[in-house]
């Protein structure tokens, strides 16, 4: 990255181009300084360090700072180079994570650090400042994930174990490289230089000496510093569990933190279920010129540890059972939580196409979302997406800004049937993107990843081979609700009956001994609300699940007021929280 000399910065300084290496104004160090500590730094000492986790807001009052990636490694390189002014870190630094970089003193000088509850609380309450550092601290972590920096993923590119930790890596927005041990020179090297044995793969390289050896998503959660529940079998205690951190799991965990109830928010993958896949989205209210999935969700993420919500990412719900006026919540690895009311926004699962020897193909060139990790793959070649509704749209939009075209594959007559008509315009006017409709796919080609589609016409029955690297599948979904099913009631499909759906099946006496019947969002469990796409009848829109995750977490106010379940505080007053003892769906 080129450094140029700025008027007020230091010599050699990175130019802040795309916003993400903002300065702080004198008004602002001294907001900062009143909560923290002035210190002397010496050349070439060592802020943080990659790998470590970080627990202080670092800005620069003199000298300047080198950031690096891959410090004494073979791929050490500078990534920026700080003056007086800027402030240090990225979204990790906010979220718990470990450093992706290590901060070296170029020039000695001073700098003010504040540690990081305080200056979060801080950002919450000076609008100004938190937006600077939020729209700095996403540039950042959206720039190292650009160039390669943070671990390295060793591995085949038809192992579905190397796709799981490279989706796993993708899901949560974590920088990372893929070397692929088919294709890439540099793999050979690097088995050689860990001593790895093919057999071995997939492996997580990262700080030079740590390996990972096919970790599960958990180990390699707790590698990074994601919140990860470590197993146990002890209780904790909440007032709501948020099963879920997709649009409605997080409304839910930014208004029931902000009410003062103790949240804690689990998921099985990573925040932000199927809107993080969402390269753009454009009807989102407050967005004129739209705003990614993936910003919208970091956004959320951050707004949730601000009220003091626990996310905890990843872990799984195993089951859910009523105890004494409450529910014990279990999770696959064997721990569990006891928690006042339960939120289910658990989303859904994009539903498998349905072509013979289509499944060998899946996660090498068959997907069910199309988000950075996926288009990287595709490169110049031509690529195929199917269905008919705005995620299709979305996704052909953006598939075509790297494919050489993209094969619109519509099974009805109609593309304004499904499609917001925004998305209709732009697709149809789409260069690079042709529609095909009464189209279906009848068959696919490849040895090890997809070459050719077989699809027909399901008006005249004729069929045409059209040549495909990818395939991206968006043809409905299914419910995350597997674990619910004996527990409370669920719809033909699988979605969660609630209100007055819930109401017509649930148990009359059960209810009757509460006075009242299930609530707008409450399910046949008193106590249990779901929103979201996971529940019966729900419009399937972001700006909806945000509402129905915000309304469910009102609902729970009243629930509570019935029952005065409050999660007991301590002798200093505080609300305990989950600890380690917890894990998501």
């Amino acid at each position: 990255m080129s450094t140029t000399e700025p008027k007020d910065g230091a010599v050699g300084e990175t130019p802040d181009r795309y916003g993400a290496f903002p300065r702080l104004t004198p008004e602002q160090l001294e907001s900062l300084a009143a909560h923290g500590e002035r210190r002397r730094t010496a050349e070439g000492e060592v802020l943080y360090r990659e790998g470590r986790p970080v627990r202080e807001f670092l800005a620069i009052l003199s000298g300047s700072v080198e950031i690096i990636h891959d410090q004494g490694g073979p791929d050490e390189r500078t990534v920026a180079v700080h003056g007086p002014g800027r402030f240090l870190g990225e979204l990790g630094l906010l979220e718990g994570q470990a450093a992706f970089e290590t901060a070296v003193m170029r020039q000695a000088g001073e700098i003010l650090a504040v540690p990081v509850e305080r200056q979060r609380a801080l950002v919450g309450r000076d609008p100004v400042l938190g937006d600077l550092v939020l729209r700095a601290y996403l540039g950042r972590r959206y720039l190292l994930i650009g160039i390669g920096a943070g671990f390295r993923i060793l591995g085949s590119c038809y192992s579905p174990d190397t796709l799981r930790l490279r989706e796993f890596a993708a899901r949560n927005r974590l920088p990372h490289r893929w070397v692929d041990l088919e294709k890439d020179k540099e793999a050979e090297a690097l088995l050689r230089r860990f001593a790895i044995r093919t057999e071995d793969t997939p492996v997580v390289l990262w700080k030079g000496d740590s390996v990972l050896r096919n970790p599960s998503n958990s180990e390699l959660a707790r590698l990074i510093g994601l919140p990860a529940p470590a197993p146990s079998s002890d209780a904790g205690r909440c007032d709501v569990l948020v099963v879920g951190a997709g649009p409605a799991g997080l409304a839910a965990s930014v208004y029931g933190a902000s009410d003062g109830l103790n949240t804690v928010t689990v998921d099985a993958v990573a925040t932000g279920g199927q809107a993080a896949t969402s390269s753009r989205i454009e009807n989102y209210l407050g967005f004129p010129s739209g705003i990614s999935g993936g910003e919208l969700i970091d956004r959320a993420v951050l707004q949730a540890h601000k009220f003091g919500a626990r996310l905890m990412v990843p872990a799984e719900v195993g089951g859910l059972t009523p105890q004494d006026g409450q529910y014990t919540v279990t999770f696959t690895d064997g721990s569990r939580v006891q928690a006042g009311a339960v939120v289910l926004t658990s989303g859904v699962w994009y539903r498998r196409l349905e072509v013979p020897g289509i499944d060998r193909l899946e996660g090498t060139s068959v997907y069910y979302a199309a988000t950075v990790h996926e288009a990287s793959l595709c490169q110049a070649d031509p690529v195929a997406v199917v269905g008919g509704g705005n995620s299709a749209g979305q996704a052909a939009l953006f598939l075509a800004h790297h494919a050489s075209k993209v094969h619109l594959l519509v099974r009805g007559a109609d593309l304004n049937a499904d499609m917001s008509r925004y998305l209709v315009d732009q697709v149809e006017q789409h260069p690079k993107i042709e529609v095909l409709l009464h189209t279906e796919v009848r068959g696919v080609a490849g040895r090890e990843k997809l070459e050719s589609l077989t699809v027909e016409d399901n008006t005249s029955g004729e069929r045409r081979e059209l040549r495909a690297a990818a395939l991206f599948v968006f043809i409905g979904a299914r419910p995350r609700t597997d674990w619910l099913r004996g527990v409370l009631a669920l719809d033909e499909k699988g979605f969660v009956l609630t209100g007055t759906d819930a109401q017509a099946v649930a148990d009359a006496d059960q209810w009757a001994a509460l006075g009242r019947d299930p609530m707008l969002l409450e399910t046949t469990l008193p106590g249990v609300f779901a929103a979201g796409d996971v529940r019966s009848g729900s419009v399937k829109r972001v700006a909806s699940a945000t509402g129905e995750g915000a309304m469910a977490i009102r609902l729970v106010h009243e629930h509570r007021e019935r029952r005065g379940n409050l999660a007991a505080a301590d002798s200093e007053g505080h609300r305990p929280t989950a600890g380690g003892s917890v894990s998501s769906r």
